[in-house]
């Protein structure tokens, strides 16, 4: 009797801690959203071989990372739009997607030699994304599983608004990277172009205001440096022109935005 008991309590054990018939029909009811989840586990793992290239070349992985966010950016868009129309109406709306947007980043940047930050972007993305996804299939899996896993994606998670503003201050940042990118002959003069319409479509962007906020932080943050008495002149001029400049660039102010979901 308790032989039969024990074994009955084996038996359940491991369908407590993995459920993978729910998560095979999961999978099967899901199939972009997984297809999403695993193209953004493989954009961690090429940035990881970009900084240690222990398979293939570090300029190999760096391009892959980029191909996977615009793979990431491509089906996302077909999820949001659905069937690509020829029309003015399908066109406006597809440029209001931030998806939209890092597919512009990824291929305004696959035509440039390797830049370390701009994966930055790309990777935290990625791995935002997957870790709130990573948790929905581990839910799948059972409320027990890999509590290892639950434990790193909590810390994402409560990181979650810092990581976007370092997203959108690396976006700033790589505009007057552009610039110099140029002057060194790494870049194609129409980069820097194309980047400020990319970096426009971020500071409009309905869904995600951070990149907004982050230019507004930015001027609060250099107009008080300005106004510091011991500052020499010099400098206090650079950055009140900093940002009169940038202010004349900026598109007119939109109302504020939800955060991205």
């Amino acid at each position: 009797m308790s032989d039969n008991t024990s074994t009955s309590e084996n038996s359940e054990r491991p369908s407590r801690r993995l459920n993978i018939d729910a998560l095979k029909l999961h999978v099967l009811s899901h199939k972009i959203d997984v297809a999403l989840w695993a193209i953004r586990i493989f954009t961690i793992i090429f940035t990881m071989g970009y900084f240690l290239p222990i398979f293939g070349t570090a300029h190999s992985a760096y391009y892959k990372a980029l191909l996977s966010n615009a793979a990431t950016s491509a089906l996302r868009l077909h999820q949001r739009l659905g069937t690509v129309q020829f029309n003015r109406q399908f066109l406006a709306q597809l440029l209001l997607e931030d998806s939209c947007h890092y597919l512009f980043y990824s291929l305004i940047f696959i035509y440039v030699a390797p830049i370390t930050l701009v994966l930055l972007p790309v990777v935290l993305f990625a791995i935002l994304h997957s870790a709130s996804y990573s948790l929905t299939l581990l839910d799948t899996l059972g409320q027990n599983a890999w509590w290892g896993a639950r434990l790193l994606i909590s810390i994402v998670e409560f990181q979650s608004r810092n990581i976007l503003r370092l997203i959108s201050f690396t976006e700033i940042v790589l505009m007057p990277l552009c610039v110099v990118l140029v002057l060194m002959g790494k870049a194609g003069l129409l980069t820097p172009f194309i980047y400020y319409h990319f970096l426009i479509q971020r500071y409009t962007s309905r869904r995600n205001p951070y990149t907004r906020n982050m230019f507004h932080e930015l001027r609060i943050l250099f107009e008080s440096t300005a106004a510091k008495p011991t500052l020499p002149g010099f400098l206090r001029q650079a950055l009140l022109a900093i940002v009169s400049f940038t202010s004349k660039l900026a598109p007119p102010q939109v109302a504020a935005a939800a955060p991205p979901q």
